[in-house]
């Protein structure tokens, strides 16, 4: 089998990933740091007895997280949050859940 040149790989490797940035705006780098970030953040909240992980939706876009979906509680409101924020790698929480109490 035939070597590519450092240049040739270089040049395939560019046309591989020009699709990943130029639809979303971000760099693969940037992709992949979002994609890090949203899985500590989802594990968190997993793993955290006061927070409903499983209803919360993350959505991170070059290091600001947005967490929508429901909870059940003020408290479990705040709580979320707070996990958010202290995220690596988070810069700013923004927040869409909706309080929305069992009966």
């Amino acid at each position: 089998m035939k070597q590519l040149s450092h240049w040739k790989t270089l040049a395939l490797a560019l046309l591989v990933a020009a699709p990943l940035t130029a639809g979303c705006g971000k760099t693969v780098g940037e992709t992949i740091d979002d994609t890090t970030i949203t899985t500590r953040v989802k594990t968190a909240m997993l793993n955290d007895p006061q927070v409903g992980g499983l209803k919360i939706d993350v959505d991170t876009f070059k290091g600001v997280v947005t967490l929508s979906g429901a909870v059940k509680s003020q408290a479990e409101h705040d709580q979320a949050l707070a996990l958010a924020r202290r995220t690596s790698g988070v810069t700013e929480v923004k927040d869409a859940l909706q309080i929305t109490p069992q009966q």
